[in-house]
């Protein structure tokens, strides 16, 4: 857990979070060259698997694999080049996956009555009110919550209570 692994993130009141990371610098090599587009749905719900990796298109030059599912009602997400911005109303989802550009691995599940969130690049805002369920192990670290309640050891010591959080960053 060298000087590779620089994380910024602050906590907001409201359980909103504005995060920038060494993840987010390489996932850019990911998507600079990635086209415009947008969409909207009043319901949905989805299933995928993937395995992406060393191609020269867009999302999928670096190697990740992963499966997730999800259902929900009021969805809204638009993207550009490194920039994205989603809007969800009370949704589900679950899913696990594995990412050589945060050298990590996770699985999940989260509750969710409604979130918003913006990226450019290596810097994420979001606000919401959610529950999250999971685990996952990487560069950064060891993460496990149940019901929006646990901890994360690592370069940075977090520990989370009903959603709501407080972390030290020792690096």
């Amino acid at each position: 857990m060298g000087d590779m692994d620089v994380e910024a993130h602050a906590v907001l009141q409201g359980g909103a979070e504005i995060t920038t990371d060494l993840a987010g610098l390489v996932g850019m090599i990911d998507t600079f060259d990635r086209p415009g587009k947008a969409f909207a749905a009043g319901t949905y719900a989805g299933a995928d698997a993937f395995a992406d990796g060393f191609e020269d298109k867009p999302g999928k030059r670096v190697p990740k694999a992963g499966v997730y599912a999800a259902a929900g009602v009021g969805y809204a997400r638009a993207e550009w080049s490194v920039f994205d911005a989603e809007a969800k109303g009370p949704n589900a989802s679950a899913g696990a996956g594995a990412s050589l550009s945060s050298l990590s691995a996770r699985a999940f599940a989260r509750a969710e009555v409604a979130s918003a969130s913006a990226s450019a690049g290596p810097l994420k805002a979001k606000v919401g009110l959610a529950v999250d369920t999971g685990v996952g192990i990487g560069a950064r670290g060891l993460e496990a919550q149940v019901l929006g309640t646990g901890f994360t050891i690592g370069p940075t010591l977090r520990i989370s209570l009903l959603g709501n959080g407080f972390e030290l960053n020792l690096v």
